[in-house]
């Protein structure tokens, strides 16, 4: 069943339908008696009701035009029945004084189709066929973009060019004087005529940007001149840009030079603040210029439909890396074949990978440990004050049904119930974004764990930081947004920001990355020690909760395997039905964890152990997993990432060779890596997983975090 604040949402959304159709029936009984207050009435307040919806509600206004009740019909209709209304108040019926509001309306819809027209041709005028990022593409002969209003927002352009009609047709109804409602007319007729005239001036040679033919000729100098030799790609929907993110630094950080492939539009502005170029090409035919590049190696954060496309490029060498692993079987999906190596953290994957049976050969995996985990603090000790700080990072119930996936349907309250019975627990619950998304019951059980959470703090008291700690805060969340929100004009489009993100800001990832950093260490100053938190936004971020905590307690997944990376103390739940023994025996990143119950028993021994290293029977079972799963700690992960890196670009190096070398033995040009390919078999633009960008006329709601 849908959660309180769905259920919530659809009675509000269903009482607004029951109110425009209200106004739209007593519009038409004032129009047909005629009553001209009830007219007026029900057709302003139908007008701000449709002009409230624009701004507040687009969700619905989407739903209403699926079902073939879009603005433009709402607003004819309404027009209409004010119309009706006036000539039943004349007596006859007839359109004698009538006929310049007939006419100027027609006029005026027919200004309205013309603007719409002239929308779509600038909106093609300034549509490339890759879209850039921290590349300098002034060569395109980019532009700022027209006004949103004109361009891209017809709903709303059609009811605020229409409220001077309207106004006037409803004081003529009132006064019957037709001087008014001709009046409007003309107001609203000259609002569309100069939109339009505006807009199309987007279509003037000094306003248009370069074609399709010329974009592409730019990004194959583009490519030649930059020489990429290591790129990282990356094809997703609205909330999986974290997948990508992760590795961002790592980028950076490789021997070569570096780009970022996307396939999603509006993905390019997902990706976090980095130096690093970015390229989106949505198209595959064009996504064939990287063949002709230098490029050597791509990096595979996840796979998707897309990815197949890319791979057909034998000159260029792939890698799986991955955005996580856990002992679920979805981190040794079949898929990995398809890549030259696939990358692993140490060798718990390389085991888990053979004992899978997928194809994955042994020679094609490497370890390259987990270099995004440098920020993680090593273990420090038991609490030095007088709290225990616990870290309930559950998973969320996945695609499959297993009520083993998460914790939080069969054991997460009485976890929650048993932390808070500890007066010396501090307890920081950060739930899945995704919890309740396939399983409401899911959903339900985490609002309940809130509840409590909320009711204990409720009981609690003590010291909080002064007003300094929250100014703190303040300042630093005002210079965190400054430097990670976009501050795009309202009106900007793709290629606006494409203008204005054309400059690469050099070191502008470290200094987001430093003002991240002193904002986490002013929000955790900012709260009273004693407090229990509830964290369900994007900040602080899970690696400073880690830090932040003295134990975890999670599911079977990746959470857990990063957090073995400080050797704290770790407990997982185990609501699979199996016994303790075939648990620890199917999902080796448990072996060194305390198990739980569904009943939660055993949390009282685990604080304990917590705070008395003394009682710590598993500190090390959890520094020898810590090898297993994550690698050695000598080299540093990002060394040997790097080395791999190298090497897997030395392959594509020899590979060329070869070629070379076959063709000249042969005395045969050599044909162009992928063009057999284009030639015999031409890929579809679109993957049963790609996404669309989401349009700016409203396209319904979509909820996005991090999964």
């Amino acid at each position: 069943m849908p959660s309180a604040g769905t259920a919530s949402r659809r009675a509000v959304q269903l009482a607004v339908l029951l109110s425009m159709l209200v106004f739209f029936v007593l519009q038409l009984v004032g129009a047909l008696l005629p009553h001209a207050p009830l007219l007026i009435a029900a057709s302003a307040a139908g007008l701000a009701l449709d002009l409230y919806l624009q701004h507040r509600d687009p969700g619905l206004v989407a739903v209403l035009g699926r079902i073939r009740f879009d603005v433009m019909v709402r607003q004819l209709l309404r027009d209409m029945l004010v119309l009706i209304g006036l000539l039943r108040q004349h007596g006859d019926g007839s359109l004698r004084g009538y006929a310049p509001i007939v006419g100027g309306l027609a006029l005026f819809y027919g200004a309205h189709l013309a603007c719409q027209v002239t929308a779509i041709l600038v909106r093609r005028s300034r549509t490339l066929p890759f879209v850039t990022r921290n590349i300098d593409a002034s060569g395109l002969h980019l532009t700022e973009a027209p006004p949103r209003l004109l361009a891209r927002q017809h709903g709303r352009r059609l009811l605020r060019f229409a409220v001077p009609a309207t106004a006037g047709l409803l004081v003529t109804a009132a006064t019957e004087e037709t001087l008014w409602g001709e009046t409007g007319i003309g107001i609203a007729l000259a609002l569309a005529v100069a939109g339009t005239v505006h807009l199309a001036s987007w279509l003037r040679p000094a306003k248009r940007i370069a074609g399709e033919q010329q974009a592409l000729e730019w990004l194959d100098r583009w490519l030649a001149a930059y020489k990429p030799t290591v790129g990282m790609y990356f094809s997703g929907g609205t909330s999986s840009a974290y997948q990508a993110n992760m590795w961002l630094s790592t980028l950076a950080a490789l021997d070569g030079k570096p780009v970022i492939v996307l396939r999603e539009r509006f993905m390019v502005q997902k990706i976090d603040a980095t130096d690093v170029p970015i390229v989106c090409i949505p198209k595959v035919v064009h996504l064939m210029a990287l063949e002709k590049s230098s490029l050597k190696m791509m990096l595979h954060p996840a796979n998707s439909g897309k990815t197949s496309q890319v791979l057909r490029m034998p000159s260029i060498k792939h890698a799986f890396t991955n955005h996580g692993e856990s002992d679920k079987l979805s981190s040794c999906n079949p898929y990995a074949k398809a890549y030259d190596e696939v990358w692993v953290a140490g060798p718990a994957a390389r085991e888990r990978y053979q004992l899978a049976d997928i194809g994955v050969e042994d020679k094609d995996v490497v370890e390259v440990g987990r270099p995004q985990l440098a920020p993680i603090r090593p273990y420090a000790g038991p609490p030095a004050g007088a709290y225990t700080t616990v870290l309930y990072a559950p998973t969320w119930e996945g695609w499959d049904g297993n009520p083993g996936n998460t914790s939080v349907m069969l054991a997460g309250e009485n976890i929650v119930r048993a932390l808070l019975a500890d007066p010396g627990v501090r307890l920081l619950y950060k739930p899945h974004p995704m919890t309740g998304s396939v399983d409401p019951r899911a959903g339900q059980a985490n609002e309940r764990i809130q509840a409590m959470i909320r009711e204990a703090n409720a009981a609690r008291s003590g010291d909080r930081p002064g007003p300094e700690a929250a100014a703190e805060l303040a300042r630093r969340t005002v210079e965190l947004e400054r430097l990670t929100t976009s501050s795009f004009r309202n009106s900007a489009d793709e290629i606006e920001r494409m203008l204005l993100q054309s400059t690469p800001e050099q070191g502008r990832a470290a200094t987001v990355e430093a003002a991240m950093s002193d904002w986490e260490a002013a929000y955790w100053a900012s709260l009273p020690e004693w407090e229990h938190q509830i964290i369900t936004t994007a900040r602080p971020a899970l690696y400073s909760c880690f830090n932040t905590s003295h134990l975890l307690i999670s599911d079977v997944s990746s959470v857990v395997s990063d957090y073995l990376i400080s050797e704290k103390p770790y407990a997982v739940a185990n609501t699979s039905g199996m016994s303790e023994e075939e648990f620890r025996a199917g999902f080796p990143t448990v072996s060194a964890a305390t198990i739980l119950t569904p009943e939660a028993e055993g949390v009282a021994g685990l604080l304990a152990a917590v705070r008395d290293p003394g009682l710590d029977q598993l500190a090390a079972a959890r520094a020898e997993l810590k090898v297993q799963l994550l690698g050695p700690s000598d080299p540093p992960s990002l060394v040997r990432f790097d080395a791999a890196a190298r090497a897997l670009a030395a392959k594509a190096d020899e590979r060329r060779a070869r070629m070379e070398a076959r063709a000249a033995e042969s005395d045969i040009p050599a044909p162009r890596d992928g063009v057999a390919a284009t030639e015999t078999t031409e890929a579809p633009d679109a993957a049963p997983e790609a996404v669309t960008e989401p349009a700016e006329e409203p396209v319904g709601s979509v909820s996005s975090g991090v999964g």
